[in-house]
């Protein structure tokens, strides 16, 4: 049967607005949308980030949507200690959105090789709304 997992990549990168043209949300646990791209195709989804509301435990949340997803890697500005080793558990790499303003100039310095690899948190993790 053809419904089996496809080949083709995804990658997630936080958004401010649920849209490819958006600008990145430097926040991965908290960032407001999460669109889910083919980087070789450019189709999209956009998905509201699970953890937004939560009072704690955000970069867990967002981890675990990333890995149901099946997402390949994630684009953020931000990776706290529960979302790292969450991200890292599933196997999903980390990199910093850097210079890009919107998610489709991330998606471009992403497929040119231009984005800096996360391979520790970048931050102290937030509890809570700080």
């Amino acid at each position: 049967s053809r419904w089996c997992a496809s080949e083709t990549m995804k990658i997630i990168i936080t958004a401010v607005s649920p849209s490819i043209d958006s600008n990145v949300d430097p926040r991965f646990g908290r960032g407001a949308n999460f669109i889910v791209v083919d980087p070789d195709t450019l189709s999209w989804q956009a998905h509201a980030n699970p953890g937004v509301g939560a009072p704690g435990g955000a970069g867990t949340r967002a981890a675990q949507f990333a890995a149901n997803q099946h997402a390949s890697a994630i684009i953020s500005g931000d990776f706290g200690p529960n979302a790292f080793e969450a991200l890292q558990a599933a196997g999903i790499d980390m990199y910093l959105f850097g210079t890009s303003s919107t998610v489709k100039e991330a998606i471009e310095r992403f497929k040119a090789g231009e984005l800096v690899r996360v391979g520790a948190p970048t931050g102290s993790g937030h509890h809570g709304r700080g």
